[in-house]
């Protein structure tokens, strides 16, 4: 991170980590996705959310869903964590125990700041 003040933090190269697990995951007894979020936050990551899917298939090919009528198991999660590319690969790295064979994805991000909208004019389409 390179600086802070009222608006988000700014990022030399801003990206975007999400982890896909399932919500049945475990790691030494503990929900995955916890274990993710408590070491990004030990990590002094900017920040981490988890989304839980209504539905979904994997490598498995089974579909799994909250339906009423369906057992609802193995129910995608995604675990995404916003900070500097760099501290994101180094990130994954030291993590690779509980989250190797993962689906892992890192994107990169613009990031908007509303306290400085208006200053400036936004790119226009064609120009």
């Amino acid at each position: 991170m390179i600086g802070t003040g009222s608006g988000p933090p700014t990022f030399a190269h801003p990206c975007r980590l999400t982890i896909y697990v399932c919500d049945s995951a475990m790691h030494h007894h503990k929900p995955l996705c916890d274990v993710i979020v408590r070491r990004a936050h030990e990590a002094g990551l900017s920040g981490a959310t988890v989304l839980r899917g209504i539905e979904g298939f994997g490598r498995s090919g089974d579909v799994h869903t909250t339906r009423i009528l369906d057992i609802s198991d193995h129910l995608p999660v995604a675990v995404m964590i916003v900070d500097d590319e760099a501290r994101l690969r180094d990130f994954v790295h030291l993590n690779d125990d509980c989250i190797h064979g993962r689906l892992v994805t890192l994107e990169p991000l613009e990031i908007y700041d509303s306290s400085t909208a208006g200053e400036s004019e936004p790119p226009t389409a064609g120009r």
